[in-house]
């Protein structure tokens, strides 16, 4: 059984995840570059083979494990609600003293263009339509199946979706910002197999996430561009072609290059901004120009109905009703799809999350791009139901019939005309280019978030990797999409993501099982340094009351705070190395102008770590004082900040400090290593038992 109790160390020296010479981790670079190409051109030389042998994959995992899809997806939703509401909610992604690196604006922008942005825009319109007119149950085009429309479009689009890609993320994000792993899908398992990850199969774990982002997101963008060429052909009349689907894809991935090339912040966060800054324009106009009152009631019913029915729907299997085509090509293709974008999705969400707590983490990944979902598919979905069964009017049903892609610049020449001043508006033609404009941005961002993703991954978790990498990837993107598209594979990759789909279940099963288990002795670790009171350390030295009541009321400088350090901080960590040495401990003492560190190494378990580092603040308003800032010299051990002062304490406070902070680790040890012993001996009884 895996002996370590607490899951923080990185890499092993003589177990690199890079090579010395380069940023690219060769065992997952090469071999998911084999595999895409080896899928390509399979692709392209047997479209009618591939396309046959995908299907029946996908027709046998509808047809014997669906339950299992149900089940599977339903338990990551229960997990991610049980995390949330507990206290392990209370843990930070990162450090205890860390702060998140971007602002909630931009972090939401940046989840929902990664997402679901394009999904909207495509299904938006359609998908509620398509419910109504032939639902999977019920009268079709009844008032029954537009209640139930968006239901099912709520509950395909909502909490389970954005569940899967929370799981993933939240368990990348941990272990790499807490325990320092790499930001790579095998460091989620480092709890069940220890150093393993940096091995064979830690390398399939990476090459199996590569591939799923690299095909999902490049059939997304062979499947985008004919969206586009649709709203094109709407606007300026050009010409519907494979030719002109080809050139669209060039286009976006030149435009996604520059943008995966200027990095993060410079980028994807300022096109994601813009996505929302245009998706919540569309919105509001669609809304104004709608049936608004219908709309805002609708929404409140929609949500309702959804919540009130949220637990029939989520293990529904129409067992009853022998509905297996609909489940499979509706709802198992949902969860199959998500699923094989969770990588990507996971892996980038996690990227900007640093510093949030889990429970801000889940409450902003699960709940906010949620919200805003069911408000774009209540305004779009029943304006379209609304114009159909209002009015009569067959043209929306027919495109949304013929063409998926046209369905929502049709949906727009539907809307009432506005006039000012005896003019007539063409609010249709600028609704379809703000459409366009908003698709061509969605595709953009997904194209250099998930090359951005790719990247990391091949890189062995490395975020500051060469420009050429990045372009790589971006245009591998690009390039199997340009081809598959031409040569009509797109739809056979698509089948092939969705049913790869199936053995990653399992390992985001694996991913809750091992984030659980780090969880519980992380919170453990927490709360045993947590009751840390410096009055203990007070009272145990030899010094006056007096003396500690003046050290509280100095606001010292740089200078003073430096000399602390050197004259009373360095001396005691130093006296405790020593003492640690002849007691046949390995110690290191790190020593910087800002901090001094002291970590005691232990094998098997979590080295202890205790540091001191001077931290500037502004002087309190209440504090008579001219200069701008002030200093303390706050502890930090190795889960970060206590956010507690010793300034002013003297050698002997220094060193109780320590030992009542190691006192509280070892208490740690013994709870983790019985808790391990506990395991260990349920499972020797079982053994004697059988």
């Amino acid at each position: 059984m895996q002996s370590v109790v607490y899951y923080s160390r990185p890499p092993k020296a003589d177990k690199p995840v890079m090579t010395s010479k380069d940023t690219i981790n060769r065992p997952v670079f090469f071999s998911s570059l084999l595999i895409t190409l080896v899928t390509v051109i399979y692709s392209v030389l047997q479209p009618e083979g591939s396309a046959e042998l995908f299907q029946s994959m996908q027709s046998w995992i509808t047809g014997n494990v669906s339950w299992l899809y149900v089940l599977g997806v339903a338990s990551f939703l229960i997990f991610i609600f049980s995390i949330m509401v507990s206290r392990l909610g209370d843990i930070k992604l990162g450090p205890d003293h860390s702060e998140p690196d971007y602002s909630n604006k931009s972090w939401f922008a940046m989840l929902f263009s990664a997402g679901m942005g394009i999904g909207l825009m495509f299904f938006g319109v359609a998908e509620p339509v398509m419910h109504y007119l032939a639902p999977p149950v019920g009268t079709p085009e009844s008032i029954n199946a537009a209640e139930q429309a968006l239901r099912i479009t709520f509950f395909h689009w909502g909490l389970h979706a954005w569940g899967i890609y929370t799981v993933v993320a939240l368990s990348l994000s941990y272990f790499s910002y807490r325990h320092n792993l790499p930001l790579l899908p095998r460091s989620a398992l480092y709890p069940l197999i220890g150093e393993k990850i940096y091995g064979p199969i830690g390398h399939a774990v990476d090459t199996f996430a590569v591939i799923g982002t690299l095909f999902g997101v490049a059939t997304s963008l062979g499947f985008g561009v004919q969206q586009l060429n649709a709203g094109l052909h709407f606007l300026f009349g050009l010409e519907q072609s494979t030719i002109a689907q080809v050139v669209l894809i060039v286009i976006v991935t030149g435009l996604a290059t520059i943008s995966v090339v200027l990095g993060l912040d410079a980028g994807i966060k300022r096109l994601s901004n813009i996505n929302m800054l245009l998706a919540v324009a569309l919105l509001v106009i669609v809304l104004l120009m709608g049936p608004t009152q219908m709309l805002l009631q609708t929404l409140v019913q929609n949500t309702g109905t959804y919540m009130s029915e949220l637990v029939s729907s989520t293990f529904n299997m129409y067992a009853y009703e022998k509905k297996e085509a609909w489940l499979g090509g509706w709802t198992l293709f949902y969860w199959g799809w998500f699923i094989a974008w969770s990588p990507f999705v996971g892996t980038f969400i996690a990227r900007v999350s640093r510093g949030r707590t889990i429970r801000e983490f889940i409450v902003g990944v699960l709940f906010i791009p949620t919200g805003f979902t069911f408000l774009w598919m209540t305004i779009f979905g029943n304006t379209a139901l609304h114009e159909i069964a209002g009015a009569s009017n067959d043209i929306l049903s027919s495109a949304v019939g013929d063409n998926v892609a046209v369905a929502i610049f049709v949906f727009y020449q539907q809307l009432p005309v506005v006039e000012i001043m005896s003019m007539q508006l063409p609010l249709a033609g600028l609704l379809a280019g703000l459409s366009l404009i908003l698709i061509a941005t969605f595709f953009i961002t997904s194209a250099d978030s998930g090359a951005l993703v790719i990247d990391t991954i091949t890189a062995g978790g490395e975020t500051n990797t060469p420009a050429w990498q990045r372009i790589f990837w971006t245009s591998m993107i690009g390039i199997v999409a340009l081809v598959l598209l031409y040569a009509g594979g797109l739809s056979s990759l698509q089948t092939l993501v969705i049913a790869s789909a199936f053995p990653f279940l399992f390992v985001i099963i694996l991913f809750c099982f091992s984030l659980f288990k780090a969880l519980r002795h992380d919170y453990m670790l927490i709360n045993s340094v947590q009751s840390h009171n410096t009055s203990v350390q007070f009272s145990k030295a030899n010094v006056s009351w007096q003396e500690r009541m003046d050290s509280l009321l100095v606001n010292p400088s740089h200078k003073e705070a430096q000399d602390f350090l050197q004259l009373e901080v360095r001396p005691a960590m130093s006296k405790l190395v020593k003492q640690f040495e002849s007691n046949g401990f390995a110690t290191k003492l790190l020593e910087e102008d800002e901090r001094v560190r002291l970590v005691v190494i232990k094998d098997e378990v979590e080295n202890f770590s205790y540091g001191i580092r001077l931290r500037q603040f502004a002087v309190p308003v209440y504090a008579d004082e001219t200069r701008e800032g002030y200093y303390r010299a706050e502890v930090f051990l190795h889960q970060g900040g206590q956010q507690y002062d010793v300034y002013g304490y003297n050698e002997d406070q220094i060193i109780a400090d320590f030992i009542s902070q190691y006192e509280r680790h070892l208490h740690f040890l013994y709870l983790a290593s019985s808790e391990i012993l506990d395991d260990e001996q349920v499972g020797e009884d079982a053994e004697n038992k059988s």
